[in-house]
């Protein structure tokens, strides 16, 4: 039997799609996953842990989230393996449409870049010390809408995630010298309950001809948090079917 500790992750946005077949795979892997999201968790728990792994905390309030760091901490043993910064939103109009840079309100900007930006930088300097004494990683899920217009994404959630891709590199140059590597993924479409009406319409645009599944995110996000990828930092991997090309 091996001496080494379980390793442990924490992840926000855990509740479906892409964050809830991250919650599986690290989870069959024999890591413990703490959750951390603004709704309670749910009682059909399907992993090990469960509410006492759980912390609500609303990550558009600066305040909240930083109030929420010395929750987490106590549930770590002086440890964090890997943080995944997964919550995202991306508001809507009255009819489900697009906001553009000319209809989003402002408020929804700040709240939009609270959750999608500055929540991630939060948590990883507030739990800096547990991730150096891991030498763990953090992985930022960015998206496709972060380099380019997308249809759907509103312009909000495009310009916080290319922010959150630079922010990746800013982050894997100064977390770096402390062992702690720091990479993004850039998801396309992927097959997930949250997806657009019209999302169907742009399958014969992808290359692969296909939706993405959740799982093959998960696995990535795995990679980047595991000793395959000992030397990877700074780098964001685009998931998307060759959707970019």
């Amino acid at each position: 039997m091996s001496d080494s500790p379980t390793r442990t992750l924490l992840l926000t946005g855990a509740s479906r799609g892409i964050g809830h077949a991250t919650v599986q795979h690290f989870n069959a892997a024999g890591w413990r996953v703490i959750t951390c999201s603004r709704n309670a968790f749910p009682d059909a728990c399907p992993w090990p842990g469960g509410d006492n792994d759980h912390v609500a905390v609303d990550l558009s309030s600066p305040d909240k989230t930083m109030a929420a760091v010395e929750r987490i901490r106590a549930l770590l043993d002086g440890r964090l393996d890997a943080l995944v910064n997964n919550a995202g939103i991306s508001p809507k109009g009255a009819q489900g449409e697009r906001l553009s840079t000319l209809s989003t309100d402002l408020r929804s900007w700040g709240e939009v870049f609270h959750v999608n930006f500055f929540a991630p930088i939060v948590l990883a300097r507030g739990l800096m010390e547990e991730l150096v004494a891991a030498r763990g990683a953090v992985v930022n899920v960015t998206s496709i809408a972060g380099n380019r217009v997308h249809p759907f994404a509103g312009a909000a959630y495009g310009t916080s995630k290319a922010a959150l891709a630079a922010l990746t590199r800013e982050m894997a140059h100064d977390f770096g010298p402390y062992g702690v590597r720091v990479n993004a993924i850039a998801p396309g479409e992927i097959e997930t309950s949250i997806l657009s009406a019209d999302t169907d319409k742009l399958v014969e645009q992808i290359p692969m001809r296909r939706l993405g599944k959740p799982d093959e995110v998960a696995r990535t996000i795995y990679f980047l948090c595991s000793e395959s990828s000992s030397y990877v930092s700074g780098t964001e991997i685009e998931i998307n079917g060759a959707q970019n090309v």
